[in-house]
């Protein structure tokens, strides 16, 4: 089954809240090898003027991909997990992510491109704080094949 065109302008439900933890931006900031002490060492990022550790700006993926998991469980969309490869990815940050910052994530599939047999599926995540302030849009292009012909 191909790529449902019915899918693009879709948006889907605020994803739960996601609790930004101290601990969690540091892990993620060494898994991705972000090594300014505002990443680790809560001082450092006071010294910079935030309350806390300062997440890499990857980190956003984090909770972007609680919204890919409702697009990939969608049963109308003709996307299948084992068929997709994640071919590019964007940031547009209001400000950067801190820990303790309670995140909640809406995505949208904004375009739909084909290419041979297979498609480019583009989706926005606007990912809001606690108070619904704009943190980042998160933009995923997902190339998606037919799989078996």
């Amino acid at each position: 089954m191909p790529v449902n065109p019915e899918i693009v302008g879709r948006e889907f439900p605020p994803t739960p809240p996601y609790l930004v933890g101290r601990e969690k931006v540091r892990e993620f900031a060494r898994a991705v090898f972000a090594t300014d002490a505002q990443h680790t060492d809560p001082a450092a990022a006071q010294a910079l003027g935030y309350a806390d550790v300062v997440a890499p700006p990857t980190f956003a993926m984090v909770v972007q991909d609680l919204t890919l998991q409702q697009l990939l469980g969608e049963p109308d969309s003709g996307i299948v997990l084992q068929n997709v490869l994640h071919a590019e990815q964007r940031f547009r940050y209001t400000r950067p992510i801190v820990a303790g910052d309670e995140l909640s994530a809406r995505l949208t599939v904004t375009g739909i491109r084909t290419l041979g047999g297979n498609a480019m599926v583009t989706s926005d995540a606007e990912i809001t704080d606690a108070a619904g302030d704009h943190v980042v849009t998160a933009t995923s292009v997902l190339l998606v094949g037919e799989g078996d012909r």
